[in-house]
C-alpha cells in the first residue's frame, strides 16, 4: 500500500512538471513572437537622402520612404529594433516604423548629425518643422494654461515661416521635403497625443525641449560643415531662433511642472 502511494504521488509530480514545461514554451513562443516583431527605429530617421547628393556613410539613395524590418530583439528600450536603408523623398510610407523614444535611442540619432549630408539634413529639418508646426496647433487648441498657448502659437508663426525659407533652400538643390513626420519627430508627437489638462502641458513642454535640443545640435553641425553655402547660410541664420525656442520652453515648463 505504501508503494502504491509513493509511485501515485510520483506520477502527479510528473504531470505537473511536464504541464509547467508546456506552459513555459508556449509562454516563450509567444514572447519570441512579440519580440521579433517589433520595429522601432531612430537611426533610420536621418539615414535617407535624395538620389545626386553626394552620400555620406550610412545614407542612403532616394525615393520614398522604404524601411525593412528585422526583428532583432533591443537590449536597450526592450523594444524590437528595426535594420534597413531608408530613402526618403516627398512623403513616407505608412508602414514605416515609428522611431525609438528611448535616450540611447535619441542619442544615435543625434550620433548622425556630424556626418549628415546636406540633403538629408534639409529633409530632417523640414520634419522638425512639421512637428513644432502640428503640436503648437494643438497646444492653441487643447491647452488651458496662457504661457503653453502663446509658447503653442509661436512655434506654429516661427516654423511655419522657418519652412518657407527652407524650401527656397531645397528647390534649387533639388531636395524633395518630406510632408509627414520622420520616425523620430513621430515618437516625440505620440508622447503627447491622447494627454488632456496638466498632464498634456508637461508632454508637449517635454517634447518641445527635447525636440530643440536635437535641433540645435543638428544646426549647429551643419553651421560647421555644410558643402552648400545656402545651407550653411540657412543653418546660422536660424540658429539663433532655435536657442530663443529652448530657452522659452525650458522657462514654460518648470511653470507647468
Amino acid at each position: 500500500m505504501k508503494t502504491m502511494k509513493t509511485t501515485s504521488f510520483f506520477l502527479v509530480a510528473v504531470a505537473v512538471v511536464l504541464g509547467s514545461a508546456c506552459s513555459s514554451s508556449t509562454s516563450t513562443t509567444g514572447t519570441t513572437g512579440s519580440s521579433t516583431s517589433g520595429s522601432t527605429v531612430t537611426n533610420d530617421a536621418s539615414s535617407g537622402m535624395t538620389s545626386g547628393s553626394s552620400t555620406s556613410p550610412g545614407t542612403s539613395g532616394s525615393g520614398s520612404m522604404n524601411t525593412s524590418s528585422v526583428g532583432t530583439s533591443s537590449s536597450v528600450s526592450g523594444t524590437g529594433v528595426s535594420s534597413g536603408s531608408m530613402n526618403v523623398s516627398g512623403s513616407t510610407a505608412s508602414s514605416a516604423p515609428v522611431g525609438g523614444t528611448g535616450a540611447a535611442d535619441i542619442n544615435a540619432f543625434a550620433a548622425t548629425f556630424a556626418s549628415m549630408d546636406d540633403p538629408t539634413f534639409l529633409m530632417t529639418a523640414a520634419s522638425s518643422n512639421m512637428l513644432e508646426i502640428q503640436l503648437g496647433q494643438m497646444a492653441t487648441q487643447q491647452s488651458a494654461n496662457a504661457d503653453v498657448k502663446k509658447y503653442g502659437q509661436m512655434m506654429k508663426d516661427h516654423h511655419t515661416k522657418a519652412t518657407q525659407e527652407l524650401k527656397t533652400v531645397a528647390t534649387p538643390l533639388n531636395v524633395t521635403l518630406p510632408t509627414a513626420l520622420m520616425p523620430v519627430h513621430q515618437a516625440l508627437a505620440d508622447k503627447v497625443a491622447g494627454k488632456t489638462g496638466k498632464a498634456f502641458d508637461e508632454a508637449y513642454m517635454d517634447a518641445m525641449e527635447t525636440a530643440h535640443r536635437l535641433d540645435i545640435a543638428m544646426f549647429e553641425a551643419k553651421s560647421k560643415q555644410a558643402s552648400t553655402p545656402s545651407v550653411k547660410a540657412l543653418a546660422m541664420k536660424t540658429l539663433p531662433m532655435l536657442n530663443s525656442h529652448q530657452k522659452m520652453a525650458d522657462e514654460v515648463e518648470k511653470k507647468v511642472d
